[in-house]
């Protein structure tokens, strides 16, 4: 009788951790894989707006273009698993601006009310400016504005919405 009792002693603390552990574990790698899937979706959006915002500034950049609006509506979800994202964007030179050379615009989107963000980055020519606004992805006017202008040929860029 007493293996007996030493087993029960042994395994009892044994069965208690594995009905504590085993749904812990379980739940925190459930946290890790729908992070990730919403970081990979957000990423996927991310690049797709980058890959709009490029193709709208080389269409109007085309010298038979002389002045003109573009307004684009990106084919994106207004949502990533019940959650809006916002978005913003910055523009930086790559050389020193006396020698022409191009910008960079970084894009940033973030999902609301959760710590997930991720960025994109675009290349762009030297005659682009940047207005500061801000995507809103669960916005019916949520677009791309491209604006290009007579007397110098410079493209505005900006999210519209």
């Amino acid at each position: 009788m007493a293996h007996i009792t030493i087993e029960y002693v042994i395994m009892l603390p044994i069965l208690i951790l594995q009905i504590i552990l085993f749904p812990l574990t379980a739940s925190w790698l459930m946290n890790i894989w729908v992070d990730s899937r919403r970081t990979l979706a957000l990423q996927e959006v991310a690049s797709h707006l980058g890959s709009v915002v490029q193709q709208v500034y080389f269409t109007l950049n085309h010298e038979t273009i002389t002045v003109g609006t573009i307004t684009q509506k990106p084919d994106v979800p207004p949502f990533i698993e019940n959650y809006p994202y916002i978005g913003n964007a910055t523009l930086k030179t790559v050389l020193d601006p006396s020698m022409n050379a191009s910008k960079v615009l970084t894009i940033t989107l973030r999902l609301k009310g959760m710590g997930t963000k991720v960025t994109t980055t675009v290349l762009l020519g030297q005659n682009v400016v940047w207005r500061e606004s801000t995507f809103i992805s669960n916005s019916t006017n949520a677009c791309i504005i491209a604006q290009k202008f007579a007397n110098n040929g410079t493209i505005r860029l900006a999210f519209g919405g």
